[in-house]
């Protein structure tokens, strides 16, 4: 990407020949010189980084040329490793290099070059007594400073957020019905007139095209290619480069282009992007969206049909939503614009357009530009009141088993007696509005796109269990997709793998007891 764009960055390499107990010769071809040769428009220099002249003119000539020219360059520093990687393991077991990797030490060759330089050994011995002093002092601070407290584990996973509360008009007087897609695609256009810091970057989403489901449409001709571009198809830098990009006050809004390209960006997602908040003390929040389209319908295959959230509700540190609808994405969305916290938000290909029969739910009146939906404010669809005299059941659902549960129950004609909980986001989750549903109907059924084994809603089954079990008539059930590795691209074969109307209408009457 930096060769790509001519970025000023320079990558500072520190070579010294060694993993842990695995050396160059066993561990690559190249060293990272000669692999920056394949990058054109990527200067790149090597040299010996034990040598303090040669290391101090090249890079002080390197980054004058970054500055001039606006443009990336590597530097490879040749070092030696003068001790073990880890006190665990003695280096002496593993390494036959010491003597010479000790004879490229650079502190006596730097004391060595300013005796040259009229330095005397007096000077030079004050020196070393003054950072000795410095260091000792530092110890004795550290040594007595106080532990920290139990309850400081249970701080800074999230930096407060501003959005507490719904506000503005959900379904304004004279404004058109739209699809979801086109709900998140004026929502980013809101947020972008209004906010020069706010990007939008992801494969496809730049250009003519405006991603593959026309999710980004127009936004590059109307905000340019500075704040709309496209990216390489490399997901560890879409999702890696939010933490720089939110570092210097910038707010990305990035893309993975479907739910199954998401893993290679999972590294940088779980070490970087969900733990920065946490690891400084609450200094470093990473501000960013990551937008996910997931989900399947219509034979898009194994690698564009997955859903992914459980994999993802287990990284700590990230927000999770999962709209069913366009009015809640586009509220969602400028929640988590104005959250301080990494978030990322699943977006189900089959409610974009409204297409897939049965989804006509999705489509909303557009909110207005005020409009703003909390994290964790579950939305009880058709809510019923408490009877004694009736089979009562709560689904717990979000996405399309939504509108699955929602179309099960009316073709059944029990409305009256089944209260549907779409969650919106799964983490924050409601477990309030979860439990009150569940303990009033006294039946519970969870609806889930996901495999059922292993899963986010498997764990919730297991704490609506815990939580309402004095007030449950049965067991909490639970309806996925089957439990097999991919979703194939077969259209009989991939409407027996997910859930439909159908079986979500067949498990809620052997629930009831039907």
């Amino acid at each position: 990407m930096a060769a790509l764009k001519q970025l000023p960055i320079l990558y500072l390499v520190q070579d010294n020949g060694w993993d842990i107990s695995a050396n160059a010769a066993e561990t690559r071809a190249q060293n990272a010189f000669e692999y920056a040769q394949g990058f054109k428009e990527l200067d790149a220099v090597s040299i010996d980084g034990t040598d303090f002249e040669e290391s101090y003119a090249t890079i002080q000539k390197v980054i004058k040329t970054i500055r001039k020219e606006r443009r990336p360059f590597l530097i490879h520093a040749k070092v030696p490793l003068l001790n073990h990687h880890t006190s665990g393991v003695r280096m002496e077991w593993y390494r036959d290099d010491l003597e010479e990797a000790r004879s490229r030490d650079p502190y006596p060759k730097l004391k060595n070059l300013l005796l040259k330089n009229d330095f005397t050994e007096k000077e030079i011995n004050s020196i070393e007594v003054k950072a000795q002093k410095e260091v000792a002092s530092a110890l004795k601070k550290a040594i007595k400073a106080k532990d920290p407290q139990p309850e400081d584990l249970f701080t800074h996973d999230f930096a407060p957020t501003p959005i507490t509360e719904e506000v503005g008009i959900r379904e304004p007087k004279g404004a058109e019905k739209v699809v979801m897609v086109d709900c998140a695609l004026f929502a980013i256009e809101e947020l972008m007139k209004k906010h020069k810091e706010c990007l939008l970057y992801g494969q496809d989403v730049g250009g003519r095209l405006g991603g593959v489901f026309r999710e980004a449409a127009t936004l590059a001709q109307k905000f340019g290619d500075h704040r709309v571009f496209n990216t390489p198809i490399q997901e560890a830098f879409i999702v890696g480069s939010t933490v720089g990009m939110s570092a210097v006050g910038l707010k990305p809004i990035v893309e993975v282009q479907f739910a199954d390209y998401i893993w290679p960006g999972l590294n940088q997602l779980f070490t970087e992007v969900s733990r920065s908040c946490y690891l400084s003390n609450g200094k470093w929040p990473v501000s960013m969206i990551l937008r996910v389209p997931i989900g399947a319908y219509g034979s898009g295959g194994p690698y564009h049909s997955s859903s992914v959230e459980s994999v993802v509700a287990n990284i700590r540190g990230i927000k999770i939503a999962y709209p069913s609808n366009g009015a809640d994405l586009k509220g969602l969305l400028k929640a988590a614009y104005y959250d301080p916290n990494p978030v990322v938000i699943f977006e189900h290909k089959g409610l974009y357009w409204s297409k897939v029969p049965g989804t006509q739910g999705a489509t909303s009146i557009e909110p207005s530009e005020d409009y703003v939906l909390p994290f964790g404010k579950a939305w009880v669809l058709q809510e019923i009141w408490k009877q004694e005299d009736k089979e009562t059941l709560s689904i717990i659902t979000y996405g399309m088993g939504v509108h699955w549960a929602m179309n099960a129950s009316e073709e059944l004609g029990m409305q009256d007696v089944i209260e549907i909980v779409d969650l919106r986001t799964l983490h924050p989750l409601d477990y309030p509005t979860v439990f009150a549903s569940v303990k009033k109907c006294g039946k519970c059924l969870i609806v889930t796109e996901e495999p059922s084994e292993n899963s986010f809603s498997r764990a919730l089954q297991g704490r609506i269990q815990e939580e309402c079990f004095r007030e449950l008539d049965a067991p909490v059930m639970l309806i996925g997709s089957e439990n097999m590795p991919a979703i194939p691209l077969n259209s009989t074969l991939e409407e027996t793998m997910i859930p439909s109307t159908e079986k979500v209408k067949e498990k809620i009457l052997e629930v009831l007891g039907y």
